[in-house]
C-alpha cells in the first residue's frame, strides 16, 4: 500500500468517526507475528472454569463481578447477587469472540474509536486475583446509519489487547453487557409476600388504612370503614396481589444517601401462612422508590435475609396500587343525572 492510499484510508476512517475499519489486503498486511489474524479467537486460552471475577472499568464508574460460595456476587454492592445467567452469557460471550478485521491505528484514531483510558477495560480474574485475559471494548460499530447510537442494537464493536497499543480489531459482538451499572447485573428476583392476611399502610404525614380477611377467597373487610364507604375489592385485591409480584430494579449503595427512609411510608403486611412483612419505602427517585425490608417466620427464607440487609430499587410500577390513598381503595358512587 502506498503511503498517498494509506492517508487517503485514514482520512475516511476520521470522517466515519470510528463507523468502518479499514480493511487490507491481507498480503500487504503489516501486522506483529503475534496479532490475532481473522477468524481466530481474540483472548486466546481463556477457560471459563477458571474465571474467578471480572472487572469492568469505564471512566465513569467501576464494577467487579466476583463469584463467592458457588454464586456470582457484586463487590460494590456489599456482595448482592448478581445473574447467573448473565454473568454465565457474559463469560461465554468473550470466549467466542472472533477477529473479524484489523488493521494498524495511530494515537488519534486509538481515541476516536475509544481504545484508550476513555473506553471500557475488562478484565477477567482467576481464583488468584491474577488476570487472565485483558481487552478494551471501545466504539459500537454499525453496518448501517442510525438516529441514536445509544439505544439501537450494534453489528460489533472495536476493541483493543493490552501490548498492542498500536493495533484495532473489529469483532461481531456488541459487548452489549459490558456495563458497570449494577442494574445491569442484579439478580432482580424480589421477595414476594403472597396470600396477604392483613395489609396496612401507614403514610409520613399521618393517616393510612388497613384491610383483613380470614381465608384466601374471604371477602376483603376495610378497617374503621365510615357509614356509607364500601371498599372496591378490585381494588383490595390489586394492593395485596401487588406484593407478590414486587421485582428489583437496582441495589443503592451501602452509603446512599437521601433515600427518605428515614420519614418512610410504611406498609406492614402478614400472610395466611404466618410471616410477617414490614416494609419501609422512601423517596422516588426517577421511576424507583427506596425500600427496606424485614421479614420473619417460622420458615426461614435466605433470600429475605439477605435482601434485609440492603437498600432496594423497586419500580413505582410495582407499588403504586399498594401505596394507593384510603379514599382510592373505596367504591366510586355515580354521579347523579337530574
Amino acid at each position: 500500500m502506498n503511503a498517498r492510499l494509506a492517508a487517503a484510508l485514514l482520512v475516511l476512517l476520521a470522517a466515519l468517526g470510528g463507523g468502518a475499519l479499514l480493511v487490507r489486503n491481507e498480503a500487504d498486511s503489516r501486522k506483529s507475528p503475534d496479532a490475532g489474524t481473522l477468524g481466530q479467537p481474540l483472548l486466546k486460552g481463556l477457560q471459563a472454569s477458571q474465571v474467578a471475577s471480572i472487572s469492568i472499568r469505564q471512566p465513569r464508574g467501576a464494577i467487579t463481578i466476583a463469584r463467592k460460595d458457588e454464586r456470582w456476587t457484586i463487590a460494590e454492592r456489599d456482595g448482592f447477587p448478581a445473574d447467573y445467567d448473565k454473568v454465565r452469557s457474559f463469560v461465554l460471550q468473550a470466549l467466542s469472540l472472533k477477529v473479524g478485521q484489523s488493521e494498524p491505528i495511530g494515537d488519534k484514531d486509538r481515541a476516536r474509536l475509544l481504545l484508550d483510558a476513555g473506553g471500557t477495560a475488562i478484565e477477567f480474574l482467576g481464583a488468584d486475583g491474577k488476570p487472565l485475559a485483558r481487552l478494551t471494548a471501545g466504539k459500537k460499530y454499525y453496518k448501517r446509519e442510525v438516529e441514536n447510537p445509544d439505544k439501537a442494537p450494534a453489528d460489533g464493536r472495536f476493541v483493543g489487547l493490552p501490548g498492542e497499543p498500536g493495533q484495532a480489531y473489529l469483532v461481531s459482538d456488541a459487548l452489549a453487557q459490558a456495563s458497570t451499572r449494577s442494574a445491569d447485573w442484579i439478580d432482580r428476583s424480589s421477595f414476594q409476600v403472597e396470600k396477604v392476611k392483613t395489609l396496612e399502610v401507614r403514610y409520613p404525614g399521618g393517616g393510612g388504612w388497613r384491610i383483613e380477611r380470614n381465608a384466601d377467597n374471604a371477602e376483603w373487610k376495610l378497617e374503621g370503614a365510615r357509614p356509607g364507604e364500601k371498599l372496591d375489592v378490585g381494588r383490595a385485591n390489586a394492593a395485596s396481589y401487588s406484593l407478590s409480584l414486587l421485582e428489583l430494579a437496582d441495589v443503592a449503595p451501602k452509603d446512599a444517601k437521601h433515600t427518605g427512609l428515614e420519614s418512610p411510608t410504611l406498609v406492614n403486611a402478614t400472610t395466611l401462612a404466618g410471616r410477617a412483612y414490614a416494609i419501609k419505602v422512601g423517596r422516588l427517585e426517577g421511576e424507583n422508590y427506596y425500600l427496606s425490608l424485614q421479614s420473619s417466620g417460622a420458615d426461614e427464607r435466605p433470600r429475605e435475609k439477605l435482601q434485609s440487609q440492603h437498600v432496594l430499587l423497586v419500580p413505582r410500577s410495582k407499588l403504586e396500587d399498594t401505596l394507593k390513598k384510603r379514599a382510592d381503595l373505596l367504591e366510586k358512587k355515580e354521579d347523579t343525572k337530574k
